[in-house]
């Protein structure tokens, strides 16, 4: 009757060459370094004790320890090497504070219209009640929902571009 079971566990290195492999592609598809250590844990610690003639539930543990220990200690100095070569780069709206663009259409009541250096036409309103004339400079201070707030660019920095 158990008879499989014996069959089973002879093969049991098989299952541990699967784990590594699964897990090894969904590393590749998440980079984030959890199922790198998965992978290892289970090479070093599944594997590992397999071929060395332990039982299945020695197997086990060792691949749920080595797969701990590896989690705690070298994920985290991984996540942060990556991340300290990693700058940061601000996207979408964030990229938009600091860029510049002319007025597109005179500013009335505070607001008008500016095209910003990327090409965009945004709803702009003046940071400082001022009024701006179709052409003059201006640049980005934020974003406040679908409309940019927006401040004369100084002479200084007209010249410095």
């Amino acid at each position: 009757m158990l008879d499989w079971i014996i069959d089973v566990t002879a093969y049991l290195w098989l299952v541990w060459l699967v784990v590594v492999l699964t897990a090894v592609v969904i590393e590749l598809l998440t980079l984030e370094f959890t199922f790198l250590m998965i992978a290892a844990g289970s090479l070093f610690g599944g594997l590992g004790t397999n071929l060395l003639g332990a039982d299945w539930w020695v197997q086990v543990a060792a691949a749920a320890v080595v797969t701990a220990l590896l989690l705690f200690t070298i994920r985290p100095v991984l996540l942060r090497t990556v991340a300290k070569n990693d700058p940061l780069i601000p996207t979408n709206v964030d990229a938009l504070s600091g860029m510049e663009g002319v007025v597109v259409s005179d500013f009335v009541g505070q607001q008008g219209s500016v095209k910003l250096r990327n090409g965009e036409t945004w709803t702009a309103r003046s940071e400082s009640a001022e009024s701006f004339a179709d052409g003059d400079q201006v640049s980005v201070v934020r974003v406040d929902g679908a409309t940019v707030v927006v401040e004369r660019v100084s002479v200084f920095e007209e010249e410095e571009s």
